[in-house]
């Protein structure tokens, strides 16, 4: 699927796996399946940022899953009903890194 993209045309780099990684031009990304968030073991991979993208985990209370998990911020790339809401070139002045770990980018 990343190597051949129907959108984005094909990647010419190289892409691999390995012991269930998946290795793009030579460095590894850790893959999981899982259906919950909190049993992503993201702190032992060192994720700092997680995008929820799935559209199941919107609010707070659900995206806050990945920080169980061991992130360190969310940000969720839909409308939430809660999260704090930026846009790129309208709010971002107005986010507060020291109390908002989780947020919105408002739409995808």
């Amino acid at each position: 699927m990343f190597k051949y993209d129907s959108t984005h045309g094909r990647y010419h780099g190289e892409v691999s796996n390995d012991n269930g990684k998946l290795v793009v031009d030579g460095n590894p990304i850790s893959v999981f399946q899982c259906m919950k968030p909190a049993e992503i073991p993201w702190g032992s991979v060192g994720a700092k940022y997680v995008v929820e993208s799935t559209g199941v985990f919107l609010s707070v209370e659900k995206a806050s899953s990945h920080i169980q998990g061991g992130a360190q911020r969310v940000v969720v790339s839909a409308p939430s009903p809660d999260a704090p809401m930026f846009v790129m070139g309208v709010n971002e002045d107005k986010y507060d890194p020291s109390s908002m770990t989780i947020v919105s980018n408002a739409s995808c």
